[in-house]
């Protein structure tokens, strides 16, 4: 079984927005007789956008309109229809994410961008998608190695490290070549975070003062050494602390990074060289990549070039948001695709007492009710500790008890799972409410609380659901 389906990666960032159409193959990678195991074994980018400008109305607006406009015309040129897309990811970043409209903008995107398509924004997912659309991932396990990638855009720096393969840390700093913007050789805009940075180091800038290259060179050196704080090649100074994105937590110290890649706009002025006006995108960009490039700290780490630089995070969220659970699901026939549910995460201790179990899932409801209505939520958990037959009969029996208000709403019964028990626990599940509920149960997928889940249409003959975890969260 080999079957191809079509995925859209949309970003609105700080400076740019950007599209890219993508392929997955989705294949039966177990032999003839054995159970099939159903993955993605292929990931091909088949349509890359130009590269725009973000429109705002304001400092404070996206121009939700010409984003639109943009993206329709992206569709034309690339003869792609909203119904030819299984899934995909509309992602806001950066700074923009901190738009007062930033929610609604993506809401309206999703709508226009296809049938299963995710609306998500927050700077640890955008860390992550950057980081694989770098390559960083691939490359820490094939050299064995601990690689960090900083995707330094306009308004923000995004890092995300792994260690063989395998992520261990992300957090995001307000480093980025929008900070500080330039018009008509004069500074038109700075960000109160940069402002402070400048101050602490005695350097003296004003909207309105002339772009003095000199001066906002420094600006940009210490903007760099703050990065490279980040990834602990130096000893964090006094005001470090305070550049993380909404005061967010700091990388992990261990394991030690050794090697990094850069992605995001700055990026192409950190591996080039850029000739010509210092300031010919309107902002500090060049001179951010070029002080980058010269910290003698980050100089000291192996440097891996990235496989995308300034696509790198839309490369991501077109092609890594999205897993499969197959083979060993369970769901009633109709009710997908389903998009944006909360996630009720019973942890593994919970899961592994029957009282407290019940209790995770009781206590936890009351979070997820408007105007005393239980809403559409899914209950997520490991499975693992209820592997056997008499054990999964068990664990239905604490679901169908702990459950009670969402059997008795008007929305399916979802479970999401870890261990591959769906099909069998949705059979029990099943027989014990008689089939007078609907049940979606799918495996292979890990989610937490303040996650959120969507389930798109089966492919693979109904063997298989793609599926894409998230969090919808905006920097406010």
């Amino acid at each position: 079984m080999r079957e191809e389906i079509l995925s859209v990666g949309i970003d609105i960032g700080t400076s740019t927005t950007q599209l890219i159409f993508s392929k997955l193959i989705i294949e039966n990678r177990a032999s003839e007789y054995a159970v099939p195991r159903i993955d993605i074994a292929e990931k091909k980018v088949v349509y890359r956008s130009k590269i725009y400008f973000t429109p705002l109305l304001s400092q404070t607006l996206i121009d939700t309109e010409k984003v639109k406009q943009l993206i329709s015309d992206e569709y034309r040129r690339a003869g792609i229809s909203p119904k030819d897309l299984k899934t995909g990811a509309v992602i806001i970043t950066g700074e923009t994410a901190r738009k007062q409209n930033a929610n609604s903008v993506l809401e309206a995107l999703s709508d226009m961008a296809g049938d299963f398509v995710v609306a998500t924004a927050g700077p640890d997912l955008e860390s992550v998608l950057s980081a694989k659309g770098a390559g960083a991932d691939k490359l820490s396990e094939e050299h064995r190695d601990v690689t960090a990638n900083i995707d330094i855009g306009g308004g923000t720096s995004n890092i995300a490290f792994f260690q063989k393969g395998e992520l261990k840390g992300t957090c995001c700093l307000d480093i980025g070549g929008r900070l500080i913007r330039v018009e008509e050789g004069r500074i038109t805009y700075i960000y109160p975070g940069i402002q402070k940075l400048a101050e602490k180091h005695q350097i003296r800038i004003e909207e309105g003062d002339r772009a003095d290259e000199k001066v906002l060179y420094r600006i940009c050196e210490y903007m760099a050494s703050q990065l490279a704080m980040a990834l602990y090649t130096v000893e964090e100074d006094s005001i470090h602390k305070s550049m993380y994105t909404n005061e967010g937590a700091p990388l992990p110290k261990d394991p030690k990074i050794t090697s990094v890649t850069f992605s995001g706009g700055v990026a192409d002025c950190v591996y080039n060289k850029e000739e010509g006006n210092i300031f010919k995108y309107g902002d500090i960009g060049v001179l951010l990549g070029k002080a980058v490039k010269n910290n003698s700290s980050l100089q000291g780490l192996k440097i891996y070039p990235a496989a995308e630089t300034i696509r790198a995070t839309v490369v991501g969220a077109g092609t890594h948001t999205t897993n499969v659970s197959g083979s060993t699901i369970s769901y009633t026939d109709g009710k997908l695709p389903i998009k944006n549910i909360p996630v009720l995460k019973v942890s593994a201790e919970e899961e592994q007492e029957p009282s407290k179990f019940l209790e995770a899932i009781r206590n936890r409801l009351f979070l997820y009710k408007t105007d005393d209505e239980t809403e559409q939520v899914a209950i997520a958990f490991s499975g693992s500790y209820h592997t056997s037959f008499q054990q999964i009969q068990e664990l239905a029996k604490l679901i169908a008890e702990g459950a009670g208000e969402i059997i008795q709403g008007p929305y399916p019964l979802i479970l999401v799972i870890e261990n591959d028990i769906a099909k069998v626990l949705g059979n029990a599940v099943n027989v014990l409410l008689e089939r007078k509920k609907d049940v979606i149960c799918i495996d292979g997928i890990h989610a937490g609380n303040g996650d959120y889940i969507d389930i798109g249409a089966p492919v693979a003959d109904g063997r298989v659901v793609p599926v894409v975890t998230k969090t919808l969260i905006f920097n406010t």
